[in-house]
């Protein structure tokens, strides 16, 4: 896909990855640009009446691969056709993200606190747990400018990472924000705050995440740490 088609495929999915009625979302887009049920179907390799359970509720919630299939075939169908998404989708600004990357090695997530110079808020048990990349994030730009769908994309080559958020008040609102979507981090560390939100900490129980809090380095001491590993 093209810089356009994937600000189309992440605008289309994260409007269906976060409602509260996905397959009535999928169905609204695929009318929008114009596109029958079976065309889409076809083009996805699935029987019409499949498409059509899950459009109609009739099926469960469709899980994330169904649905990057699902949006990859409207952007397709649209893009070789009526060409109408750009006019239903607005650039998005990605300067949320701040730095990503893989390790090299897996790392620790006792050693990853070692080099944040963080500690732990809940998830002690866990410091044992590889983690094989880190993304550091714009709390308030990741909230305000990213949809469901581009949130999956933070996550680089896999979920099994830290993410760093940065310009934290309480921690609430990011943890919410990662409650909402499917894919979840290992860890995550929230540099600013000198504690935490108690709804913010019971999310990261609920959802087995190590949460860590650092205040002492700086956005780019945290990122070079981080990148030199």
């Amino acid at each position: 896909m093209s810089v356009d088609h994937v600000e189309f495929a992440a605008h289309i999915a994260g409007d269906v990855v976060t409602s509260d009625n996905p397959g009535d979302s999928m169905r609204k887009w695929r009318e929008r640009i114009a596109v029958r049920q079976a065309i889409v179907a076809r083009e996805m390799g699935i029987s019409p009446s499949v498409l059509s359970d899950y459009e109609s509720g009739r099926r469960a919630s469709p899980g994330v691969g169904f649905i990057k299939r699902y949006v990859e075939a409207l952007v397709k169908l649209d893009q070789n056709h009526h060409k109408l998404l750009a006019h239903e989708v607005e650039p998005k600004d990605k300067s949320a993200i701040l730095a990503i990357g893989e390790f090299k090695e897996p790392v620790k997530a006792r050693r990853l606190l070692e080099i944040v110079d963080g500690s732990v808020v809940t998830g002690d048990e866990r410091l044992d747990t590889d983690i094989y990349g880190y993304t550091v994030l714009d709390a308030i730009k990741t909230i305000y400018a990213l949809s469901g769908f581009d949130f999956y994309k933070i996550y680089g080559a896999t979920t099994e990472r830290v993410l760093i958020f940065t310009k934290v008040g309480l921690g609430r609102s990011p943890m919410v924000a990662i409650r909402v979507v499917h894919l979840k981090p290992r860890m995550v560390i929230l540099h600013g705050p000198k504690e935490i939100d108690q709804v913010g900490k019971a999310l990261a129980q609920k959802e087995r995440i190590i949460l860590s809090l650092v205040g002492n380095r700086s956005e780019q001491e945290i990122i070079k740490g981080l990148s030199s590993l």
